[in-house]
């Protein structure tokens, strides 16, 4: 029980990290799509203005996963670092390239600096979610044997389930982005960049169904415990990722803006819910079930109730630092520009 109680509540924190830390990393892919200086100047601007405040906070979530995962679930941590050492010092690279380059590109006042900043932050937010996508695949797909490196270091995440699932987190974040970007932009009447967003979050919202549905057949072939967990066991879940989906589409072509972030976030939530329901009580597929993996009961207990404790003190003050940044801005006086203040 307290096993699985670490469990949901770590699953929890992923969530998050996939649906604030996702959309984060795919704002970043369309500032690299964005076109010329000029061209994209105004996507730049926004994108620039909704990550800004909040782009830190969002990897506190990866942290509390990670931490979770070292303490309560130790035999896990250890296969999984020690075999994925490699994809994960790319993403923990790309994490810090591009939180420095956004930095830097605020900062800079020579457009050459502008634009080399610029694409390091952009390329990074490409590569990272690709990485941490691979994980997962090499995670899903059982090539994450028990054991200090007892995985190939290079195939356990170079394979069809990894690519998979990195092609899949680049394009669920930068769907959840201009999701997200829709909103923002229709909140500060920006109404022709709404809809340039609209049309970049259908196209690559169906891109990620398409992806999806391909990759039954990579699934099928490369995961079967995975494919047969899906198709079975976590099927309702990939039946509401996959309406919640096309529901968050025709909400956009609607302009429902906030009611589609609901949607995609709801999609995402359920799909990586699905993985879970898939492999549980599996950790390591094939190797490590929920309760082999886990720690003693008193370590068990004892997170649970740091965990209890810190989210009294967290959740109030994440609610406020994003509910304070969504709030319709305050008009400008006459004869001010926004772009002046």
């Amino acid at each position: 029980m307290l096993a699985d109680t670490a469990l949901a509540v770590m699953w929890v924190g992923l969530t998050c990290y996939a649906l604030f830390g996702g959309a984060d990393f795919g704002a970043g892919v369309w500032d690299l799509l964005a076109g010329g200086t000029a061209r994209g100047r105004e996507q730049r601007l926004l994108i620039e203005h909704s990550i800004g405040p909040i782009w830190e906070a969002n990897h506190v979530w990866l942290i509390f996963v990670v931490v979770l995962l070292w303490s309560c679930f130790s035999p896990v941590f250890a296969a999984v670092m020690s075999t994925l050492y490699l994809p994960l010092t790319f993403a923990a690279l790309g994490i810090i390239a591009r939180g420095a380059a956004f930095a830097f590109r605020k900062a800079s006042t020579e457009l050459w600096q502008q634009r080399l900043f610029g694409a390091c932050f952009a390329v990074s937010s490409l590569v990272t979610p690709f990485f941490l996508g691979t994980v997962a695949g090499a995670v899903a797909s059982g090539r994450v044997p028990p054991g200090l490196a007892e995985g190939n270091v290079i195939t356990s995440w170079l394979n069809p389930t990894s690519v998979l699932g990195g092609v899949l987190a680049v394009l669920t974040c930068a769907h959840l982005a201009a999701v997200y970007l829709c909103a923002d932009a229709d909140r500060a009447g920006e109404d022709e960049l709404a809809r340039t967003f609209v049309r970049r979050a259908l196209v690559s919202g169906l891109a990620s169904g398409a992806v999806a549905l391909a990759g039954t057949a990579v699934l099928h072939a490369d995961a079967p415990e995975l494919f047969h967990g899906l198709t079975h066991r976590a099927l309702p879940l990939v039946v509401i990722s996959a309406v919640a989906g096309v529901t968050g589409l025709w909400l956009l072509v609607k302009g429902h803006y906030v009611a589609a972030r609901a949607a995609a976030a709801l999609a995402v939530a359920a799909i990586l819910w699905a993985w879970g329901a898939a492999q549980y009580p599996a950790m390591l597929v094939g190797g490590l079930t929920v309760d082999q993996a886990a720690s003693s009961p008193a370590v068990l207990s004892a997170c649970l109730i740091a965990l209890a404790c810190g989210a009294v003190l967290l959740i109030p003050g994440l609610w406020l630092l994003y509910g304070t940044f969504q709030r319709a801005a305050t008009p400008e006086p006459p004869g001010v520009k926004a772009s002046d203040s």
